[in-house]
Protein backbone atom coordinates (compact mmCIF):
# COMPACT_ATOMS: atom_id res chain seq x y z
CA UNK A 1 0.00 0.00 0.00
CA UNK A 2 3.10 -1.96 2.26
CA UNK A 3 -0.87 -2.90 1.86
CA UNK A 4 -1.08 -6.36 3.46
CA UNK A 5 -1.45 -4.41 6.83
CA UNK A 6 -0.94 -0.91 5.23
CA UNK A 7 -0.91 -1.51 0.91
CA UNK A 8 -2.34 -0.19 -2.27
CA UNK A 9 -4.23 1.66 -4.35
CA UNK A 10 -5.14 1.92 -6.17
CA UNK A 11 -3.79 -1.04 -7.77
CA UNK A 12 -0.50 -1.62 -8.81
CA UNK A 13 1.29 -1.59 -11.60
CA UNK A 14 4.68 -1.54 -12.82
CA UNK A 15 6.78 -1.28 -16.30
CA UNK A 16 5.02 0.41 -18.70
CA UNK A 17 7.31 0.40 -22.07
CA UNK A 18 4.88 3.00 -23.56
CA UNK A 19 2.61 5.73 -22.51
CA UNK A 20 -0.15 7.40 -24.03
CA UNK A 21 -0.07 11.00 -24.18
CA UNK A 22 -3.56 12.06 -24.16
CA UNK A 23 -5.39 12.68 -20.98
CA UNK A 24 -7.82 10.00 -20.35
CA UNK A 25 -11.84 11.01 -20.49
CA UNK A 26 -12.33 9.12 -16.94
CA UNK A 27 -11.10 8.54 -13.66
CA UNK A 28 -11.83 5.58 -11.70
CA UNK A 29 -12.35 5.85 -7.81
CA UNK A 30 -9.34 5.30 -5.86
CA UNK A 31 -8.75 1.66 -4.44
CA UNK A 32 -9.11 1.25 -0.67
CA UNK A 33 -6.00 0.42 0.25
CA UNK A 34 -5.50 -0.30 4.25
CA UNK A 35 -3.39 1.94 6.18
CA UNK A 36 -0.56 0.83 8.10
CA UNK A 37 -0.42 -0.53 11.18
CA UNK A 38 2.53 1.23 12.45
CA UNK A 39 3.77 4.30 11.10
CA UNK A 40 7.46 5.05 11.01
CA UNK A 41 8.03 7.82 13.73
CA UNK A 42 9.49 11.38 12.40
CA UNK A 43 13.44 12.01 13.96
CA UNK A 44 14.16 15.68 14.18
CA UNK A 45 11.86 18.54 12.80
CA UNK A 46 13.01 21.39 10.50
CA UNK A 47 12.35 25.19 12.22
CA UNK A 48 9.74 26.88 9.83
CA UNK A 49 11.15 29.00 6.78
CA UNK A 50 10.27 32.25 6.19
CA UNK A 51 9.97 31.17 2.23
CA UNK A 52 8.13 27.95 3.07
CA UNK A 53 4.95 27.44 1.29
CA UNK A 54 2.07 25.46 3.62
CA UNK A 55 -0.05 22.90 1.75
CA UNK A 56 -3.67 21.55 3.19
CA UNK A 57 -1.21 18.62 5.03
CA UNK A 58 2.39 19.64 4.10
CA UNK A 59 5.05 22.35 4.27
CA UNK A 60 7.27 23.28 1.28
CA UNK A 61 10.52 23.98 2.07
CA UNK A 62 12.92 25.39 -1.69
CA UNK A 63 16.58 23.62 -1.27
CA UNK A 64 19.24 23.68 -4.05
CA UNK A 65 19.68 20.24 -5.86
CA UNK A 66 22.44 19.67 -4.00
CA UNK A 67 20.34 18.31 -0.88
CA UNK A 68 18.24 15.26 -3.32
CA UNK A 69 20.46 12.61 -2.15
CA UNK A 70 21.59 10.76 -5.62
CA UNK A 71 20.39 12.87 -7.96
CA UNK A 72 22.94 12.41 -10.06
CA UNK A 73 23.34 8.70 -10.13
CA UNK A 74 19.46 7.87 -11.45
CA UNK A 75 18.25 7.08 -15.12
CA UNK A 76 16.23 10.23 -15.57
CA UNK A 77 15.04 9.86 -18.61
CA UNK A 78 13.09 6.52 -18.08
CA UNK A 79 10.76 9.50 -16.15
CA UNK A 80 9.82 10.79 -19.42
CA UNK A 81 6.73 9.05 -20.08
CA UNK A 82 5.35 9.57 -16.76
CA UNK A 83 6.07 13.11 -17.10
CA UNK A 84 4.14 13.70 -20.67
CA UNK A 85 1.41 11.53 -19.48
CA UNK A 86 0.91 13.52 -16.55
CA UNK A 87 1.07 16.74 -18.89
CA UNK A 88 -1.59 15.19 -20.61
CA UNK A 89 -3.51 16.72 -17.39
CA UNK A 90 -1.70 19.22 -16.28
CA UNK A 91 -1.57 21.19 -12.99
CA UNK A 92 -1.87 25.14 -12.67
CA UNK A 93 1.75 27.05 -12.96
CA UNK A 94 2.46 23.60 -15.55
CA UNK A 95 1.21 24.59 -18.88
CA UNK A 96 4.44 26.19 -20.58
CA UNK A 97 6.78 23.27 -18.80
CA UNK A 98 5.00 20.87 -19.72
CA UNK A 99 4.70 22.04 -23.68
CA UNK A 100 8.42 22.08 -23.35
CA UNK A 101 8.41 18.55 -21.90
CA UNK A 102 6.17 17.05 -24.86
CA UNK A 103 8.01 18.92 -27.27
CA UNK A 104 12.21 18.48 -25.86
CA UNK A 105 12.40 14.73 -24.91
CA UNK A 106 15.66 14.40 -23.57
CA UNK A 107 18.35 12.35 -25.58
CA UNK A 108 20.34 10.97 -22.43
CA UNK A 109 19.87 11.29 -18.16
CA UNK A 110 22.64 13.85 -18.67
CA UNK A 111 20.06 16.21 -20.72
CA UNK A 112 17.73 15.01 -18.87
CA UNK A 113 18.89 15.93 -15.90
CA UNK A 114 19.88 19.70 -17.22
CA UNK A 115 16.61 20.00 -18.68
CA UNK A 116 15.09 19.38 -15.08
CA UNK A 117 17.38 21.93 -13.19
CA UNK A 118 16.88 24.92 -16.17
CA UNK A 119 13.16 24.06 -15.72
CA UNK A 120 12.12 23.29 -12.03
CA UNK A 121 12.87 23.72 -8.29
CA UNK A 122 13.33 21.67 -5.78
CA UNK A 123 10.96 21.64 -2.83
CA UNK A 124 11.74 19.79 0.23
CA UNK A 125 8.67 18.36 1.67
CA UNK A 126 7.61 18.29 5.54
CA UNK A 127 4.53 17.73 7.34
CA UNK A 128 3.53 20.59 8.82
CA UNK A 129 5.55 20.67 12.21
CA UNK A 130 8.36 20.87 10.39
CA UNK A 131 8.83 16.49 10.19
CA UNK A 132 10.81 15.25 7.52
CA UNK A 133 10.94 11.68 7.59
CA UNK A 134 7.22 8.85 6.68
CA UNK A 135 6.76 6.45 5.56
CA UNK A 136 7.24 4.09 1.58
CA UNK A 137 4.86 1.87 0.85
CA UNK A 138 4.61 -0.57 -2.48
CA UNK A 139 1.65 -1.79 -4.61
CA UNK A 140 1.20 -3.58 -7.54
CA UNK A 141 -1.13 -4.91 -9.98
CA UNK A 142 -2.07 -8.70 -9.52
CA UNK A 143 -1.50 -11.07 -12.64
CA UNK A 144 -4.31 -13.95 -11.72
CA UNK A 145 -5.12 -16.96 -13.63
CA UNK A 146 -9.08 -17.36 -14.06
CA UNK A 147 -11.67 -18.89 -16.37
CA UNK A 148 -14.50 -17.56 -17.81
CA UNK A 149 -17.32 -20.41 -16.63
CA UNK A 150 -17.02 -22.27 -13.15
CA UNK A 151 -14.87 -25.39 -13.40
CA UNK A 152 -12.72 -27.98 -11.36
CA UNK A 153 -11.04 -25.46 -8.50
CA UNK A 154 -12.20 -22.51 -10.51
CA UNK A 155 -14.90 -21.37 -8.08
CA UNK A 156 -14.21 -18.13 -6.51
CA UNK A 157 -16.15 -15.54 -8.61
CA UNK A 158 -15.28 -11.94 -9.46
CA UNK A 159 -18.71 -9.39 -9.46
CA UNK A 160 -19.22 -6.54 -11.11
CA UNK A 161 -21.58 -3.87 -9.67
CA UNK A 162 -24.92 -5.32 -8.37
CA UNK A 163 -27.80 -4.11 -10.51
CA UNK A 164 -29.29 -0.83 -9.84
CA UNK A 165 -31.72 -1.22 -6.74
CA UNK A 166 -31.06 -4.33 -6.11
CA UNK A 167 -28.46 -3.60 -2.67
CA UNK A 168 -29.20 -0.85 0.04
CA UNK A 169 -26.53 1.54 0.90
CA UNK A 170 -24.61 0.59 2.89
CA UNK A 171 -24.73 -2.86 1.25
CA UNK A 172 -24.71 -7.01 2.40
CA UNK A 173 -21.55 -7.32 4.12
CA UNK A 174 -18.94 -10.08 2.47
CA UNK A 175 -20.18 -12.55 5.10
CA UNK A 176 -23.81 -11.70 3.79
CA UNK A 177 -23.01 -12.03 -0.02
CA UNK A 178 -22.09 -15.52 1.03
CA UNK A 179 -24.91 -16.55 3.05
CA UNK A 180 -28.05 -14.17 2.73
CA UNK A 181 -30.29 -15.31 -0.18
CA UNK A 182 -31.51 -11.96 -1.16
CA UNK A 183 -27.48 -10.92 -0.86
CA UNK A 184 -26.59 -14.11 -3.31
CA UNK A 185 -29.20 -13.23 -5.93
CA UNK A 186 -27.93 -9.51 -5.82
CA UNK A 187 -25.00 -11.10 -7.61
CA UNK A 188 -26.17 -13.55 -9.53
CA UNK A 189 -25.62 -13.49 -13.03
CA UNK A 190 -22.80 -10.41 -12.31
CA UNK A 191 -19.99 -12.99 -12.76
CA UNK A 192 -17.25 -11.69 -14.59
CA UNK A 193 -15.21 -14.29 -14.43
CA UNK A 194 -13.75 -17.26 -11.39
CA UNK A 195 -10.22 -17.64 -9.85
CA UNK A 196 -9.21 -20.61 -7.79
CA UNK A 197 -7.99 -19.38 -4.42
CA UNK A 198 -9.97 -16.63 -2.66
CA UNK A 199 -7.02 -14.66 -1.68
CA UNK A 200 -6.38 -13.86 -5.42
CA UNK A 201 -9.78 -13.03 -5.30
CA UNK A 202 -9.00 -10.75 -2.09
CA UNK A 203 -5.59 -9.23 -3.62
CA UNK A 204 -7.11 -7.56 -6.61
CA UNK A 205 -10.02 -6.53 -4.05
CA UNK A 206 -7.60 -4.59 -1.77
CA UNK A 207 -5.38 -3.34 -5.33
CA UNK A 208 -8.56 -2.44 -6.71
CA UNK A 209 -7.58 -3.23 -10.43
CA UNK A 210 -5.81 -6.53 -11.79
CA UNK A 211 -4.90 -8.66 -14.73
CA UNK A 212 -6.69 -11.99 -15.61
CA UNK A 213 -5.22 -14.29 -17.94
CA UNK A 214 -8.55 -15.77 -19.14
CA UNK A 215 -9.67 -18.70 -20.35
CA UNK A 216 -12.77 -18.09 -22.22
CA UNK A 217 -15.27 -21.01 -22.21
CA UNK A 218 -14.23 -22.26 -25.91
CA UNK A 219 -10.98 -22.59 -24.71
CA UNK A 220 -9.48 -19.63 -26.01
CA UNK A 221 -7.31 -17.46 -23.70
CA UNK A 222 -6.35 -13.89 -23.55
CA UNK A 223 -5.14 -11.22 -20.97
CA UNK A 224 -7.64 -8.43 -20.16
CA UNK A 225 -7.98 -5.74 -17.24
CA UNK A 226 -10.29 -5.71 -13.90
CA UNK A 227 -11.10 -2.03 -13.52
CA UNK A 228 -12.10 -0.50 -10.15
CA UNK A 229 -15.55 -0.01 -10.41
CA UNK A 230 -17.45 0.43 -7.11
CA UNK A 231 -17.49 -1.33 -3.80
CA UNK A 232 -20.32 -2.50 -1.04
CA UNK A 233 -19.40 1.15 1.14
CA UNK A 234 -18.60 -0.84 3.61
CA UNK A 235 -15.71 -0.30 6.14
CA UNK A 236 -12.25 -1.94 5.25
CA UNK A 237 -10.74 -4.37 7.61
CA UNK A 238 -7.32 -5.75 6.84
CA UNK A 239 -6.88 -9.03 7.19
CA UNK A 240 -3.52 -8.71 8.32
CA UNK A 241 -4.83 -7.13 11.45
CA UNK A 242 -7.12 -9.31 11.68
CA UNK A 243 -4.38 -12.22 12.16
CA UNK A 244 -2.00 -10.11 14.18
CA UNK A 245 -4.75 -9.25 16.60
CA UNK A 246 -5.13 -12.85 17.29
CA UNK A 247 -1.01 -13.79 17.74
CA UNK A 248 -1.25 -15.86 14.39
CA UNK A 249 1.14 -13.02 12.81
CA UNK A 250 3.49 -10.19 14.58
CA UNK A 251 3.68 -6.56 13.35
CA UNK A 252 7.35 -7.56 12.18
CA UNK A 253 6.48 -10.72 9.86
CA UNK A 254 3.02 -9.59 8.74
CA UNK A 255 3.11 -9.29 4.37
CA UNK A 256 1.38 -10.72 2.00
CA UNK A 257 3.96 -14.12 1.54
CA UNK A 258 3.23 -14.31 5.66
CA UNK A 259 -0.89 -14.21 5.12
CA UNK A 260 -0.67 -16.39 2.40
CA UNK A 261 1.52 -19.01 4.29
CA UNK A 262 -1.16 -19.02 7.25
CA UNK A 263 -3.84 -19.70 4.75
CA UNK A 264 -2.29 -22.79 3.41
CA UNK A 265 -1.57 -24.00 7.24
CA UNK A 266 -4.89 -23.61 8.10
CA UNK A 267 -7.60 -23.68 4.98
CA UNK A 268 -10.23 -24.84 8.07
CA UNK A 269 -9.98 -20.62 8.80
CA UNK A 270 -9.82 -18.85 5.50
CA UNK A 271 -13.15 -18.39 5.22
CA UNK A 272 -13.43 -16.70 8.63
CA UNK A 273 -10.32 -14.47 7.83
CA UNK A 274 -12.25 -13.44 4.70
CA UNK A 275 -15.32 -12.58 6.60
CA UNK A 276 -12.93 -10.28 8.87
CA UNK A 277 -13.15 -7.98 6.06
CA UNK A 278 -16.42 -6.89 5.07
CA UNK A 279 -15.88 -4.40 1.89
CA UNK A 280 -16.35 -6.29 -1.27
CA UNK A 281 -15.56 -4.16 -4.35
CA UNK A 282 -16.56 -4.93 -7.66
CA UNK A 283 -14.74 -4.64 -10.88
CA UNK A 284 -15.42 -3.88 -14.58
CA UNK A 285 -13.66 -5.82 -17.48
CA UNK A 286 -11.54 -3.98 -19.97
CA UNK A 287 -9.22 -4.76 -23.16
CA UNK A 288 -5.71 -4.90 -22.46
CA UNK A 289 -4.86 -4.44 -25.96
CA UNK A 290 -1.19 -3.17 -25.16
CA UNK A 291 0.18 -4.94 -21.58
CA UNK A 292 3.08 -2.80 -21.55
CA UNK A 293 0.26 -0.29 -20.74
CA UNK A 294 -0.18 0.69 -16.79
CA UNK A 295 -3.16 0.96 -14.92
CA UNK A 296 -4.87 4.40 -14.80
CA UNK A 297 -4.32 6.30 -11.69
CA UNK A 298 -6.58 8.76 -9.78
CA UNK A 299 -5.11 11.38 -12.29
CA UNK A 300 -6.58 9.85 -15.35
CA UNK A 301 -3.20 8.61 -17.08
CA UNK A 302 -1.58 5.20 -17.07
CA UNK A 303 0.88 4.51 -14.15
CA UNK A 304 4.48 3.90 -15.71
CA UNK A 305 6.24 0.29 -13.17
CA UNK A 306 8.91 2.19 -11.26
CA UNK A 307 8.15 5.50 -12.23
CA UNK A 308 4.24 6.10 -10.73
CA UNK A 309 3.49 6.62 -6.74
CA UNK A 310 0.32 6.93 -5.04
CA UNK A 311 0.32 10.28 -2.78
CA UNK A 312 -2.16 12.23 -0.28
CA UNK A 313 -3.04 15.19 -3.07
CA UNK A 314 -3.34 17.47 0.15
CA UNK A 315 0.33 17.19 0.56
CA UNK A 316 0.92 16.62 -3.01
CA UNK A 317 -0.50 17.64 -6.75
CA UNK A 318 -1.09 15.11 -9.02
CA UNK A 319 1.61 15.65 -11.47
CA UNK A 320 4.46 16.57 -9.80
CA UNK A 321 7.33 15.04 -10.25
CA UNK A 322 8.83 13.98 -6.64
CA UNK A 323 12.67 12.96 -5.81
CA UNK A 324 11.86 9.67 -3.52
CA UNK A 325 14.45 8.68 -0.73
CA UNK A 326 13.94 5.35 0.74
CA UNK A 327 15.48 1.85 0.66
CA UNK A 328 13.76 -1.63 -1.20
CA UNK A 329 12.28 -4.04 0.53
CA UNK A 330 14.29 -6.33 2.87
CA UNK A 331 17.91 -4.48 2.09
CA UNK A 332 19.20 -1.72 2.87
CA UNK A 333 19.41 -0.88 -0.71
CA UNK A 334 19.00 2.90 -1.40
CA UNK A 335 16.18 3.02 -3.65
CA UNK A 336 16.42 7.35 -5.21
CA UNK A 337 14.41 7.97 -8.33
CA UNK A 338 12.99 10.67 -9.85
CA UNK A 339 8.77 9.69 -10.07
CA UNK A 340 5.66 11.13 -11.40
CA UNK A 341 2.48 12.00 -8.52
CA UNK A 342 0.21 10.07 -10.06
CA UNK A 343 -2.44 8.08 -7.74
CA UNK A 344 -4.02 8.06 -4.61
CA UNK A 345 -5.28 5.38 -2.16
CA UNK A 346 -7.39 5.78 1.29
CA UNK A 347 -4.12 4.55 3.40
CA UNK A 348 -1.43 6.71 1.11
CA UNK A 349 -2.28 10.31 4.44
CA UNK A 350 -0.17 12.04 5.47
CA UNK A 351 2.68 15.13 4.06
CA UNK A 352 5.35 12.17 3.60
CA UNK A 353 3.78 9.50 2.54
CA UNK A 354 3.81 7.43 -1.00
CA UNK A 355 2.76 4.23 -2.55
CA UNK A 356 5.13 3.11 -5.19
CA UNK A 357 4.16 1.18 -8.03
CA UNK A 358 5.93 -1.58 -8.50
CA UNK A 359 3.86 -3.33 -11.96
CA UNK A 360 2.63 -6.68 -12.48
CA UNK A 361 3.64 -10.13 -11.47
CA UNK A 362 5.28 -12.09 -9.45
CA UNK A 363 8.17 -10.13 -8.83
CA UNK A 364 6.41 -7.03 -8.45
CA UNK A 365 3.87 -8.62 -5.76
CA UNK A 366 7.38 -9.76 -3.79
CA UNK A 367 8.70 -6.72 -3.69
CA UNK A 368 4.87 -4.47 -2.92
CA UNK A 369 3.90 -7.11 -0.67
CA UNK A 370 7.00 -6.68 1.80
CA UNK A 371 7.57 -2.64 1.45
CA UNK A 372 7.51 -0.53 4.52
CA UNK A 373 10.52 1.53 4.15
CA UNK A 374 11.36 5.11 5.81
CA UNK A 375 10.64 7.85 3.49
CA UNK A 376 12.01 11.49 2.68
CA UNK A 377 10.54 13.40 -0.38
CA UNK A 378 11.67 16.55 -2.59
CA UNK A 379 9.06 17.93 -4.80
CA UNK A 380 10.04 19.59 -8.37
CA UNK A 381 8.06 22.84 -9.43
CA UNK A 382 8.24 25.49 -12.07
CA UNK A 383 10.44 27.42 -11.62
CA UNK A 384 9.05 31.03 -10.57
CA UNK A 385 5.54 29.77 -10.20
CA UNK A 386 4.63 29.19 -6.87
CA UNK A 387 3.26 25.44 -5.28
CA UNK A 388 -0.51 25.56 -5.91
Amino acid sequence: MPWILAPRRHRVAAGVAAVLLAACTSVPLPPERPAPVEEVRPTVPHPPAANAVERARSRWVPVDWTELPGWNDDRIAEVWPALRASCGRPAPGWAEVCARAMLEPPADDGTARAWLARWLQPWRVEAPDGQVDGLATGYFEPLVEAVRQPRGEFRVPLYGPPAPGTMAKPGWTRQQFDTLPAAKAALRGREIAWVADPLDALLLQVQGSGRLALTEADGSRRLVRLAFAGHNEQPYKSVGRWLVERGELTLDTASWPAIRAWARRNPQRVQEMLWANPRVVFFREEPLPDPSIGPRGAQGVPLVPGRSIAVDAGSIPYGTPVWLDTTEPLSATPLRRLVVAQDTGSAIVGAVRADYFWGWGADAEAQAGRMKQPLRLWALWPRGARPQ
